[in-house]
């Protein structure tokens, strides 16, 4: 099934910036046929499975053809529940952002009439409604067809189950007879034909079948949790389940750009895919990750299109992809060889609808999840460190210290407590106690979800992916300092107890106080206390940090990226300038 770029598909640049500004980067095979045919005005039936993307399908040429000066109903899109109604409505809105004077309304039973009645007349161009709300406004008055240039039915059959078929030969009756039909479905029964045949003029049949391939070794899961925890989610299962290979999908460009800050501020060893970046960069980012240089790679699916990479352990889907087949396609890549793979969905709020349409056309077979307890993360992370522990052990892969350990010995301690002592220093060391995220400390501030109250201190997993991460890629463009570290001011005056560092950063990258904080927050768990002045400049940033802390500040922000550039910090000492040029 072929899929165009929307840049392709004889679109206006009001809307081809909403699509650039919502991440997408190619139109959907069912948006590839359909659009260029309903711009043309030329009736259509679509044939597609629920969850196939039609949605943009059949809203841009709406929004496309409706004329913002007028100030009537051009579009009507009747949806079969107000849940779809409102969806609709919601995507219209979004893709109609930069056409000004464009205004949707959805109308639906349950909903305040005055609340219609105002949008109504305020001059709303695009319905999206309920047949027997639209037919109530009808009947008042209040919904006039005047102006009427198009009628969309979604998922038609549906609507014919719930009883409304009389209902919309009604509407359509009502309806100006030189108007465009759209009219979509996933099946095609006796009573959809009639009804084409009798209100639509020689309609374009275009189908597009949802292929879902065969997945057998794939135990797919799908967990509901709210957009703001998302982060959280994905961490948690990352840590219980010890995956250290598998893919990321994010529905968008900026998606991807933001869970990369996000994962490498918790010291995840990660890289992105996508479609801005040229092909010199996906090809260095897909060698590194083939050889296991890092753990998790964020992609869309554009960018991870014909990826062929064995032995991954595990696939995220962050987004709901669009339609079965791109989910098939995704989940897919891990399982392979006869492994046993797995995959993890998340859905938040309506998107439920969408999934559950997917998993009915292309028979998945997805069961439901949970986000794990802290408790079992805890637990999970303990387990980690023990089996590292025994097989360090069985394979005799350590240095002896039988002298330092005869020492404490003789000086009376137990050999557990020594054992004990040390797995202390060893967790303490890779994960210092954290301040409590969305409490007003600069935990919250580095972006902790606000449905999640304790992380939790960092695991042996995080530590690890953590030393994974510190070192830049050698191609990373780190911005050259001015001066070596030993010319790099110090500010004058600074509190007792704390110590200034140097971040070669600055208002250049539109780095803010706010961005410094969270980003030491985020990647030490360090409590707000430990930040002290931040000091902006041009080309870098000098932020004063409890002594005590500096030198976990300084290994953890190593190699972290903010505002895109690889940090490479280092102790500001007292030179020419006070604070320094920027």
């Amino acid at each position: 099934m072929e899929r165009r770029p929307f840049d392709q598909l004889g679109l206006s640049p009001e809307i081809l910036r909403a699509v650039a500004k919502l991440g997408f980067e190619e139109a959907s095979p069912i948006q590839t046929a359909v659009i260029p045919v309903a711009l043309a005005g030329r009736d259509l039936v679509g044939q597609s499975a629920t969850g196939s993307g039609k949605t943009a399908a059949f809203a841009i040429p709406v929004i496309e053809r409706v004329d913002a000066h007028q100030k009537a109903v051009q579009a009507l899109i009747l949806c079969p529940t107000r849940e779809l109604a409102v969806q609709v409505a919601e995507e219209t809105g979004r893709l109609a952002f930069f056409r000004r004077g464009i205004r949707e309304v959805p109308i639906y039973g349950g909903q305040s009439y005055d609340r219609q009645f105002r949008a109504l007349e305020a001059g709303a161009q695009i319905v999206i409604g309920t047949p027997g709300r639209v037919l109530d406004h009808l009947a008042r008055g209040t919904l006039r067809f005047d102006a009427l240039r198009m009628v969309v039915l979604d998922e038609a059959d549906r609507m014919l189950d719930m009883g409304f078929r009389e209902d919309i030969e009604r509407i359509l009756a009502a309806a100006p007879a030189t108007r465009q039909m759209l009219c979509f479905s996933a099946t095609m029964p006796r009573p959809i034909q009639e009804l084409i045949q009798r209100f639509s003029r020689d309609p374009a049949w275009l189908r597009i079948d949802a292929v879902a391939r065969e997945a057998p070794q794939v135990e797919q899961t799908y967990v509901e949790v709210d957009r703001r925890s998302k982060l959280e989610a994905l961490t948690r299962l990352i840590d219980v389940h010890d995956f250290r290979f598998g893919i990321i999908f994010c529905g968008t460009k900026v998606m991807v750009d933001d869970l990369d800050e996000h994962l490498h501020a918790r010291g995840y060893a990660v890289d992105r895919l996508h479609g801005d970046l040229s092909q010199a960069q996906r090809d260095r980012v897909m060698g590194r990750f083939r050889e296991r240089k890092f753990e998790f790679l964020i992609a869309t699916d554009v960018a991870a299109r014909g990826l062929d990479v064995n032995e991954l352990e595990v696939v995220f889907n962050f987004d709901l992809p669009n339609d079965a087949e791109d989910y098939t396609h995704r989940i897919g890549r891990t399982g392979r060889a006869g492994r046993k793979g797995r995959a993890f969905t998340f859905v938040s709020g309506r998107e439920i609808y969408r999934l559950q349409a997917m998993m009915r056309a292309a028979r998945l077979d997805l069961h439901r999840g949970r986000v794990p307890s802290l408790d079992e993360v805890e637990e999970a992370r303990t387990n980690v460190f023990f089996e590292r522990i025994r097989a360090t052990l069985e394979a005799r892969d350590f240095k002896p210290h039988d002298r330092m350990i005869d020492r404490l010995l003789d000086q009376g301690y137990s050999s557990t407590d020594i054992c004990s002592a040390l797995i202390h220093l060893l967790r303490a060391g890779a994960a210092p106690e954290p301040a409590t995220p969305g409490r007003g400390g600069a935990a919250a501030k580095a972006g902790a979800p606000e449905a999640w109250v304790e992380p939790g201190p960092a695991s042996p997993k995080q530590s690890r992916s953590r030393a994974a991460a510190v070192a830049p890629e050698p191609a990373e463009a780190l911005e050259p300092a001015p001066a070596e570290a030993a010319e790099r001011p110090a500010r004058t005056g600074r509190e007792p107890g704390m110590t200034t560092l140097y971040l070669n950063v600055g208002r250049k990258q539109l780095v803010q106080a706010a961005d410094v904080v969270g980003k030491i927050a985020g990647v030490t768990r360090l409590p707000a206390g430990v930040v002290g002045a931040i000091d902006l400049h041009q080309r870098h940033i000098l932020v004063d940090v409890a002594e005590e802390h500096a030198e976990l500040v300084l290994r953890k922000l190593t190699g972290v990226r903010m505002k895109g550039v690889a940090l490479a910090p280092v102790r500001a000492t007292p030179g020419k300038g006070g604070a320094g040029a920027a």
